[in-house]
Order: C-alpha cells, then structure tokens, then sequence
C-alpha cells in the first residue's frame, strides 16, 4: 500500500509518499480502509522534531484520518466491516492511577497515534478498536476526518477544563486554524461573547460566520489593547491561547481580574515569559489541557455530525502532495483544516 513517510525530522523535503507494508490487525484492532486524513500542526512539530521524540524512520505521520471498517480482530466486539469510523489519537495504558480514576489524558505512558507511534496518513490502518469513534453514513469523509482532534480538544478545554458559563466573553487566538474554528464554534454555542483574532479581512469574515462577535486583526492591532478597549478595561473571562511564546504576555494582558488562560498547544514555542506579577496580583489561573478522553472527543464529534458545529476545510490534497499541507500551515494559508486523501481515491 502506499503511505505518507517521515524519512527523517526536518524540513518538508524529508516527506515521501510511497510503498510500505500493508498493515497486519492484532486480535483487538481494526483493519479500516482510509478515505481521508487531515493534518494539525502536531504533524508539523513531530517533521520538525520535539524534545524528546525518538522515532523509528521512516515514520508514518498523521493523527486524523476516516475511512470503512474491512475487518476486525477477534477480540474486537465494536466494529464490524462495512461501518464508517473516525480514528481518535490519543491512546492511554489504561491502568495507571490516572486512567482508573477517569482521567486517560493524564496517563503517564500517554502518547497519541502519529507523534509518538506510526500514524494514519496511509492508504489502509489498523488500530485499537478504542481509538476509533463511530460515524455517520450521511457524514462526508472530510468532515469526519477532520473533526475529532481539534473538536475534541477544543471542548475539552474549553468546557471540561475551562468550565465555560453563558454570559461570559472569551477570545479565540488563532481562530482561523482547527483549534482556533472549533473553539469559536463551542464557546458561541455555549452563550459566550465571543472575540476572535485573525490575520486577514477572510479569515475575520469567516471567524463571524461561525459565531464570533468581535474580530480582532492581529497584524494591525494590539489585541490585547483592542480587547480592553472594546470591554470598557475590564478584559475578558477567558483566553483560548494555543499560539504560545508569540502572543503569552499579552493573552494575560487580556484578562479581566480573575480571569483564566487556556491552553492546548503552542505553535510559535513553548517557552514564553510570564508576567507573574499580573498573575497573582490580577489573581489569574493558567489552565492546561492535552487532547480528550474518547467520550468526550465523541461527544462533540455527535455536534459536528449533528451539523451544530461546521469543520471548516481549506484545501483537500492528494497525500503524495502533504507537504503542500504543511506549507498552508506553516504559512498560516486558509481557514479550518486541511484534508489528505490517499491518491487512488483523490478525484480532486
């Protein structure tokens, strides 16, 4: 079969597509023949490399892809050939004090498919019947590949974790990349005033159709400074900040008194300077969150397919050209997510 590859990290030179192994299921997993894929900048930084991540090259990359289930392990009491599935990344031990009190993300072996193991940018995958999420038939494949990481995520952080109430006001960096659409989408359903930055006068538009009451040009604008304007000084509840070391001082600057930061990645570093004087004296909470557990992720996948929340697609690629993908998010090109589908079933 064929597969994206990682011949080794670096820049997007070292992304192939060509011939591998055809996948061998094990008695608890599940052989699904892929329709689509879609990226998230995780596949950008595991190309880059991270601290940490020690791989066998090559790699396949890609923690998104949807497709139909052709057979299942022997132990596999879920899934049967024939359905439509979405594969969800993240995958805990399932023993450790974490995961028997219900809480996988905080597993200590965590690791999520593509990153830290082989991933799904291939033309067929085997993986634990436990990371892969039922579909609907009428749900077209982009849409289900797209949406279980970022919505996951996103309502993770943003209800779970953030414990987001009606009424209060939000602001959504980055809202025009996967993280960013989602949590637009969820803290406008959730009755939150809603900001959102974005870099260009398309992608703002696009930021309002889906639910954002202010938009915000970062290139233009100190955001922060347009925030408290637009709140009479007093800031918002919450920041979503995935951006990271670009945008840290002034997600803080952001907030009301009270207020909490949260966030599930970053994109321009991880090692931003803190303010901690505007911490504790504005008495402000920095919350963390990493993926979702499963039931989460297929919650709000249930929104996505109810047509409640939109996966906004930017550009659908054959995969032998992801390395297109990763220019369009590197370049911050486009809106919502972009889609890989196997060659032999592009028809792009």
């Amino acid at each position: 079969m064929q597969a994206v590859q990682l011949t080794d990290h670096g820049g997007r030179e070292v992304l192939t597509y060509g011939e591998v192994p055809d996948p061998e299921p094990d008695a608890d997993e599940v052989l699904v023949d892929v329709r689509a894929g879609a990226l998230n900048h995780l596949d950008v930084w595991t190309r880059r490399g991270l601290p940490g991540l020690d791989l066998d090259f090559p790699h396949i990359p890609g923690s998104d892809a949807a497709g139909v289930v052709t057979a299942v392990g022997s132990e596999v009491t879920r899934f049967e050939p024939g359905d439509h599935v979405t594969v969800w990344a993240g995958v805990s031990c399932g023993s450790c004090e974490f995961c028997r009190r219900g809480e996988p993300t905080l597993c200590v072996d965590y690791h999520v498919l593509g990153e830290h193991v082989p991933g799904v940018h291939a033309e067929q995958i085997a993986v634990p019947e436990d990371n892969l999420l039922p579909v609907p038939e009428g749900v077209d494949w982009s849409t289900a590949a797209a949406a279980p990481l970022v919505f996951g995520t996103a309502w993770r952080m943003l209800i779970e974790r953030g414990d987001l109430s009606a009424g209060e006001s939000v602001l959504v960096l980055g809202a025009s990349g996967g993280v960013g659409h989602a949590a637009v989408q969820i803290a406008a359903h959730a009755g939150c005033e809603v900001f959102a930055t974005a870099g260009t006068a398309e992608k703002r538009a696009y930021a309002a159709e889906i639910g954002a009451d202010h938009t915000i040009d970062y290139t233009e604008d100190d955001f922060a400074r347009a925030v408290r304007a637009e709140t009479g000084e007093r800031g918002v509840d919450v920041v979503v900040d995935h951006v990271g070391a670009d945008t840290w001082d002034d997600s803080l600057r952001a907030l009301a008194r009270g207020g909490r930061v949260l966030t599930c990645g970053a994109t321009t570093g991880g090692r931003p300077q803190t303010n901690l004087d505007r911490i504790f004296w504005s008495q402000l909470s920095v919350i963390g969150s990493t993926m979702a557990a499963p039931g989460t992720a297929e919650r709000a996948c249930q929104s996505v397919w109810d047509g409640t929340f939109e996966v906004r697609i930017r550009e659908t690629l054959p995969m032998s050209r992801v390395a297109r993908g990763h220019e369009l998010l590197e370049g911050r090109e486009g809106f919502g997510k972009v889609v890989v589908v196997p060659d032999g079933a592009y028809d792009g």
